[in-house]
């Protein structure tokens, strides 16, 4: 997949709220995406380039209003420290495109522990094929 190399090349790509989220670090209005209601079989992607990134058998109601996971891919996400707010949060963005895609907070089910609490926006899904 091709990947833009500036904002103007995202900005034809991508939605504006998707631009908004995945290169400028934006959050959705909890209860808004309809991936939060999502319960088939499939895998969760990066709408910025495609790269796999969640399984649905990881996938979990957080009851957040946001689309939660337990556990990423391989080698799907990378994390940094998220100061914005006046605390310290681990954000997670696309291992490939480096998209922002939420955060991950330690108050998840087993068996990591993890709550991966991403945007809808900034993931497309694709259904398993039968």
């Amino acid at each position: 997949m091709d990947i833009p190399e500036n904002d103007e090349g995202w900005r034809a790509k991508l939605t504006p709220e998707q631009f908004q989220v995945l290169r400028k670090h934006g959050t959705e209005r909890a209860g808004t995406s309809p991936l939060n209601m999502e319960h088939r079989e499939g895998t969760f992607r990066c709408a910025g380039c495609g790269l796999e990134l969640f399984t649905s058998d990881t996938k979990f109601d957080s009851g957040t209003g946001w689309p939660s996971f337990w556990a990423p891919m391989a080698n799907a996400v990378e994390t940094t420290t998220d100061r914005t707010l006046g605390m310290a949060r681990t954000e997670v963005h696309c291992a490939r495109c480096k998209g922002h895609l939420g955060h991950v907070f330690e108050d998840g089910p087993r068996p990591t522990g993890l709550r991966y609490c991403m945007n809808g926006v900034s993931l497309d899904f694709e259904p398993k094929q039968p």
